[in-house]
């Protein structure tokens, strides 16, 4: 109880800390833009910063979570560029499968430089997955496999051609000395349908993202061969090798964050910056962080823009060796 009491006093003193040195106020009014139906990734990450928002008192009004899907991103894109830019207590979540719709102009005719990117809240990172009875044991000798025969292997994934998972598995057999458009890739409705599938042999790899496989690796039904994080991930997620490790350079971070519209005040955009700043350090913060299987990456303002930029032109130019972009 007494921990419980100093931690919440720290995160309030932090954050009051915080909003005594802003020039603006703290919007009448919250809005988090889940770009999505309810479910999935971007409703996780709006209720992530709605629940901390309300836990450690910097709005009174509880957040309200709308959603607007459509295309990864791109209708509530269009719309807060359009028709909403100065929604100072908007917020919109992205992830980076929208950077990678981005990247491939898939946003209509706004680019990455036509909204005010704010900050992230985590990240989560791709892997790649066998059965734990499969004969290979580590990276290298499944891209061995698709070397010598690219038809053994059929990798199954939650996501259509063109996706981060098609992409991280065409980087993959790449690094097979495979054709990315000849390997034998099959899409499915979620990540979920692609492990059903795993289990019951009729894909022998599963690519994704590591905390869709979380649930399943306590049952020693799965073998994670390699995780694309630049580093081990805490916990019991330390046993799992990275693709570096093994010799293969593979990073593919899933950042999720937000961005507000293009004519929000500098001030108002302060604001958000500088509450994301201080609410990243809180417990409370860490604590709805850790329970949506999201790791620590935090940036925000000017540092979190040059990283999306950068990360969008990556993804462009991958797109492009892979004729997905022009």
């Amino acid at each position: 109880m007494k921990r419980t009491l100093l931690s919440a006093f720290t995160a309030s003193a932090l954050l009051l800390t915080v909003f005594n040195t802003l020039a603006a106020e703290v919007p009448s009014r919250t809005e988090c833009i889940a770009p999505a139906k309810p479910g999935g990734g971007f409703d996780l990450t709006c209720k992530l910063i709605q629940v901390s928002l309300q836990e450690t008192g910097v709005i009174e009004k509880p957040m309200r979570v709308t959603y607007m899907p459509g295309g990864v991103g791109a209708v509530a894109y269009n719309a807060i560029v359009a028709q909403r830019p100065a929604e100072a207590g908007t917020v919109v979540a992205f992830s980076g499968g929208s950077l990678l719709n981005l990247s491939q102009g898939k946003f209509g005719r706004y680019g990455v430089d036509d909204v005010r990117w704010l900050a992230s809240v985590g990240t989560d990172y791709g892997m790649i997955a066998v059965r734990a009875d499969s004969p290979w044991k580590d990276l290298k000798s499944l891209l061995a496999a698709m070397e010598k025969d690219p038809n053994s292997v059929v990798i199954g994934a939650g996501a259509s051609i063109g996706s981060q998972d098609w992409m991280k598995t065409a980087l993959l057999a790449q690094k097979a000395h495979v054709d990315p458009h000849k390997m034998r890739y099959v899409a499915f409705e979620g990540g979920g349908e692609s492990v059903t599938a795993l289990m019951g042999n009729h894909v022998q790899a599963v690519s994704g993202d590591l905390s869709e496989m979380v649930p399943y690796l306590s049952g020693d039904k799965l073998r994670v061969l390699a995780v694309f994080s630049d580093k081990r991930l805490p916990g019991e997620l330390a046993k799992i090798p990275t693709a570096q490790e093994q010799g293969f350079d593979l990073v593919w971070p899933i950042i999720r964050g937000f961005y507000v519209g293009p004519k929000v005040s500098d001030a108002e955009y302060q604001w958000w910056v500088d509450t994301f700043n201080a609410l990243q350090q809180t417990e409370d913060f860490k604590k709805q962080r850790d329970l949506r299987g999201l790791f620590e990456f935090n940036m925000s303002g000017k540092e979190l823009d040059d990283y999306v930029k950068k990360q969008v032109t990556s993804y462009r130019e991958q797109a492009k060796a892979f004729g997905l972009a022009k």
